[in-house]
Order: C-alpha cells, then sequence, then structure tokens
C-alpha cells in the first residue's frame, strides 16, 4: 500500500504506535527498543545550578555557509561561551538524520529561499546542507568550549519535499534513528542533558501528521497529551537515561498539560503574547514594513511606559505558574524562548533596549523558583543578530544572574 494511503487509512488508529507493546510500534522501523543502553549522563533533571541557555535552533546548520553567521563554528561557540552561555537549544535535525519512509538515508539537502526578506532564523540563502555530517562535526565542538546540548527538533521540511512529517510514527521513527546515529558515533555523552521532542507541541512546529489528527478528535487535548507521553515512554525503552520532554507556549494552556512522563517542562512565554502590548510589538517587530518604523516602536514604548506594571504582574503570574506546574509533577522547568518579542532585527530605527529590560525583569522573576533550572536571555542570542550579540558586557552581565 501506499504510505499516504497508509497514513490515511491509519489515521483512527491514533496512539496506538505509541504505546509500548503495540504491534504499529514494534513494526515501525530498524530501531530495536528490546535492549537498554547503559549510558552515563548528567541529565536536566539532575543539574544544580541554572544553565544559561541560548536557542539555536536550526541556524547552526542552515547559516553554515561561506557568507553565514555560523560558517565558522568555532568562532560561534568560543563567541557563546565568551558571553557566559553555557548551553544550547539546537535542531537536531532528526527528520532529515533519519531514513527516508522508502528506506534510504540522504547526505544532503537542499534548502531554497526565494525571497529577500529578512529572515530570522534559519537560511538566509538557498543553500546546502548536510545533517548527519554537520552533527558529527559540531556537536564534540559543543563540548570543546563547556557548551551543554539540548537535542530538539522544530520538524520543519525547510523548503524539501520530506514525507516524514505526514507519516503516523515518523516523529518517533525520526528521533530513535537520529538517537541510533549519535550513540553509534559516541556522541549520546554527559554534554547531552535533554531531548526536546517536539517545538512548542502540538502546533508550532513541522509535524503536520499531529495537526491534521487534531483536528479528527473531539477531545483534542487527550489526544495530544496521550500522544507526548506516549511517545517519551517508547523512547526511553531504549535510552532510559535521556530526558525527554517537548517544550511548549503561552497558548498551549499550561492548566491542561499532563506531564506524566516529563523530566522537564520548558515553556516559551513572552510580552508579545499579552493582548496589552502583543500588537504594538508585532508591528515594530514586522521585517517586511513600508512603514516609518520609529512610530510604530515610539508607539510600542508608549504602550509598555503606560502599562509595565500589569504587563510584569501578568508575566510573573505565568512565571510562577509554570513553577508551579514542575513542582506538580517533580520535575524542573526552564524557558528557552522568551521573554519580551517574539521577531526582532537590526534596523537603524529598532533598538535593542527594550529586549534587554525585558529579560533582565524576566529573568529575575524566573530566579525566585528554584525549579527553574535553564534560562535563556532571549529569542536572540545568535550571532546574525548583531545589535545584540555585540554587547558582550550585557550578556555576560545577564548570563551571571541565571547561573548564580
Amino acid at each position: 500500500m501506499e504510505r499516504r494511503g497508509f497514513i490515511r487509512n491509519a489515521a483512527l488508529v491514533g496512539t496506538a504506535a505509541l504505546i509500548p507493546g503495540s504491534p504499529l510500534l514494534e513494526a515501525q522501523g530498524p530501531s530495536d527498543f528490546s535492549k537498554p543502553l547503559d549510558l552515563h549522563l548528567i541529565p536536566i533533571s539532575r543539574v544544580d545550578k541554572p544553565l544559561a541557555i541560548a536557542m539555536w535552533d536550526f541556524s547552526w546548520i542552515l547559516r553554515h555557509h561561506k557568507y553565514g553567521e555560523f560558517y565558522d563554528w568555532d568562532r560561534a561557540l568560543e563567541g557563546l561561551a565568551e558571553r557566559g552561555y553555557n548551553a544550547i537549544r539546537m535542531d537536531a535535525m532528526p527528520q532529515f538524520v533519519a531514513s527516508t519512509p522508502e528506506g534510504k538515508i540522504l547526505e544532503e539537502y537542499r534548502s531554497p529561499k526565494k525571497d529577500w526578506v529578512p529572515a530570522l532564523w534559519g537560511n538566509d540563502f538557498a543553500m546546502d546542507f548536510r545533517p548527519r555530517e554537520a552533527l558529527l562535526e559540531f556537536l564534540p565542538k559543543c563540548r570543546k568550549y563547556g557548551i551543554r546540548v539540548g537535542l530538539a527538533s522544530w520538524f520543519l521540511p525547510h523548503g524539501t519535499d520530506i514525507g516524514i512529517i505526514n507519516e503516523e510514527g515518523g516523529l518517533l521513527r525520526a528521533w530513535s534513528e537520529t538517537l541510533d546515529f549519535l550513540h553509534s558515533h559516541n556522541l549520546l555523552d554527559d554534554n547531552i542533558v535533554y531531548v526536546d521532542l517536539l517545538n512548542e507541541y502540538p502546533d508550532c512546529n513541522g509535524y503536520e501528521w499531529i495537526k491534521k489528527e487534531m483536528g479528527l478528535r473531539t477531545d483534542s487535548k487527550k489526544f495530544t497529551n496521550d500522544f507526548g507521553n506516549g511517545l517519551i515512554a517508547s523512547l526511553k525503552k531504549k535510552y532510559p537515561n535521556l530526558d525527554y520532554h517537548t517544550s511548549f507556549h503561552t497558548w498551549s494552556g499550561l492548566e491542561t498539560l499532563e506531564l506524566t512522563n516529563y523530566s522537564a517542562l520548558d515553556f516559551h512565554v513572552w510580552f508579545h503574547h499579552n493582548s496589552i502590548i502583543g500588537g504594538h510589538i508585532g508591528k515594530a517587530a514586522n521585517t517586511a514594513i513600508d512603514r516609518d518604523i520609529r512610530v510604530d516602536y515610539a508607539s510600542l514604548m508608549s504602550c509598555w511606559k503606560e502599562n509595565k506594571t500589569q504587563l510584569v504582574q501578568w508575566i510573573d503570574g505565568m512565571i510562577t505558574s509554570i513553577a508551579k506546574k514542575a513542582a506538580d509533577y517533580g520535575i524542573v522547568c526552564g524557558n528557552t524562548e522568551g521573554w519580551g518579542p517574539i521577531g526582532w532585527y537590526d534596523h537603524p530605527d529598532l533598538p535593542w533596549d527594550w529586549v534587554r529590560e525585558s529579560a533582565e525583569i524576566c529573568v529575575a522573576l524566573a530566579k525566585q523558583h528554584s525549579q527553574y533550572k535553564f534560562i535563556c536571555s532571549s529569542n536572540f542570542t545568535h550571532p546574525q543578530f548583531k545589535g545584540l550579540w555585540e554587547d558582550v558586557k550585557w550578556h555576560r552581565k545577564i548570563t551571571g544572574i541565571i547561573k548564580s
């Protein structure tokens, strides 16, 4: 049967493929889940002081070209360490590391870019990338510069035509094959602090199968809770010493999350998601604007000054609720994306002052809770955001607070 047809016909099977011991699970992929591996790890659930973590997403590989800010990985990692960061959350590209639905391993992919609108993350030019080769080179360099690694996935196609994003067991297969690949090269070591199986679960990622399935369910929240916990349970059968979670964001419905099998709660929160100020941020940070950005930024600052007390109280409440949710499950929590705007960019009329201010406020609030064990400074700790990256003194100040 054609795979796409199989996926459509299997839509009602639901989470059976992710329940340990189910026939569907045992039929998927080449991985053997029956032999737990003896790994000696120091995962996020057991770290002492909070990690100052940078969200390097897929930029680390899609800007690794002659004119990209990640062309020289040693220089980028050394710069991150110089700024005081000691961890990254990076897209391990499991959807490309894994074999195709037909069972073929592809070493190289082409990611196109068809416009000249500034790309905040990912590739700014059409380019080729080699995910397997890149992981083998990049991960040892992270250890070299004292950078702990949280493996993550946005599961995006990046302009390619990969069938795994529409595959019922695609996410499970992608991660099991990727972990097998890393283990076979001795890279599942104590520098890996966690595996974030899917970005901002269940909706802000490229796993199209889960989105379609949600539309078929009368109780989509129960379905996604069961799916996430089932996915973790399945992977833990083979790699029990790894810490697993999926990340979430402001609109994920914190109170309805069921985290039985989770080792950590990575819950992204920004002022951007508050209705009082969100529209003002969106206008100021719009990379495709044809307006006078000075007007938009002034409007944002006016709204911030007028509503600052209320906004800080709101985000303090969010941070407190996240810490409490983690405490209820006996797990740690953190935030790898935050705190002011979701998007921002270098522009002569768009200062970075408010990004820094919001980070200082929120980091101080997160530090009040012992559950917070990995904390970011912003969404913009990449060398392509020169206006913030070049402020080494500020980075060292904020990372010093995080790690204290």
